[in-house]
């Protein structure tokens, strides 16, 4: 083990000695992850949690973590893949040219301010050259899993094919699902196209506008 990943691990675990964890029997780190600790039952110390994370090879690359952003009493959470460039760059959701779209698409089509949302992604670090792998997801499930426990949207709108497949282990049709909001794991969700690749097919605008229309009218149904 490296100088720099024990001084990362033992920062770890003072955070989470600070926090009120304890320790007992050794735990072999082999076969484990995150799911084996239990996590903050308060939104605010699992985003203190999750920016310390050095679990994964992605916290090398970062230069922020993004967590999530927005109202966390909403009943709509958003929920994306990974932080763009911008995104991690900047420290925050909605930058960048995928985040200018989102955010007009959200305000322009649903009427409603950014902030009245929730979003977040289901990888909290920026990867190298986009590349998102099962373990990086596996790392972070545990995270995304509180988050929806704590914030308890009534709908979860998702970003794009890759996150489907990610949140879902479903290998059904992205054209098959999309726009249909489909139950999951007790939870209501709603596929839509990703933002960045509207940038690169806008032919596809006018079916993430209707998938909106739709979204739409379940929030002034709730």
């Amino acid at each position: 083990m490296t100088k720099i990943l024990q001084n990362r691990l033992l920062y770890q675990l003072n955070f989470l000695k600070s926090i009120g964890y304890e320790y007992g029997q050794n735990i072999n780190f082999q076969n484990s992850n995150n799911e084996q600790v239990e996590l903050p039952e308060d939104i605010n110390k699992l985003e203190e949690l999750v920016k310390n994370c050095y679990l994964c090879q992605l916290s090398k690359y970062r230069e922020n973590v993004l967590f999530g952003s927005g109202n966390i009493d909403s009943n709509i959470m958003f929920l994306k893949e990974s932080p763009t460039i911008s995104e991690d760059e900047c420290g925050t959701f909605y930058v960048g040219k995928s985040g200018d779209l989102l955010k007009n698409m959200i305000e322009k089509v649903l009427k409603v301010n950014c902030e009245e949302v929730y979003i977040t992604n289901i990888v909290k670090c920026i990867s190298p050259n986009s590349e998102i792998k099962h373990e990086h997801v596996n790392f972070c499930k545990s995270y995304l899993d509180k988050q929806i426990e704590l914030i308890k949207p009534k709908l979860i709108v998702i970003l794009g094919e890759s996150v489907y497949r990610y949140f879902t282990n479903d290998n059904t049709a992205f054209s098959e699902i999309r726009g249909k909001v489909i139950r999951n794991n007790d939870l209501d969700i709603m596929c839509t196209y990703e933002p960045s690749y509207l940038l690169r097919n806008p032919s596809s605008k006018g079916e993430a506008y209707e998938d909106l229309l739709k979204i739409k009218a379940i929030m002034e149904q709730m």
